[in-house]
């Protein structure tokens, strides 16, 4: 099981680096790919708001490779439930005020991988 939670953890990981890019450097050419329902002349003039909420993800992104790099597992797993516990909260706020697919995407993984950490741990 607990390969399993760091391959989940991995995954998250992997997911909030992708948006970190995606957010950061590649906002005005893929963002309108991804969003097509915002005119495409918004994207220029918010690339710094996304280039921002793309350093918050890379944060998430960091906290979860160091509860990876931990020796300690149950240190590790306090620490992976925090990170995991502000990515379903950032995926929840997301869902409830920019689209409800956020919460299968960021939320879910998060949720669950929460979930298993506490089944292992008890």
């Amino acid at each position: 099981m607990l390969l399993l939670i760091k391959v989940l953890i991995g995954f998250v990981m992997l997911e909030h680096l992708y948006i970190l890019w995606f957010e950061m450097f590649a906002w005005t050419t893929r963002g309108p790919k991804i969003f097509k329902s915002l005119p495409r002349e918004l994207f220029p003039p918010t690339k710094a708001l996304a280039a921002n909420q793309g350093l918050y993800n890379g944060f998430l992104a960091a906290g979860l490779c160091w509860s990876l790099l931990i020796p300690d597992p149950v240190w590790s797993m306090h620490v992976a439930t925090f990170f995991l516990a502000c990515v379903a909260i950032a995926g929840i706020y997301g869902a409830l005020t920019a689209g409800k697919r956020i919460f299968f995407v960021q939320a879910l993984p998060a949720l669950i991988t929460i979930v298993l950490i506490c089944l292992a741990i008890h």
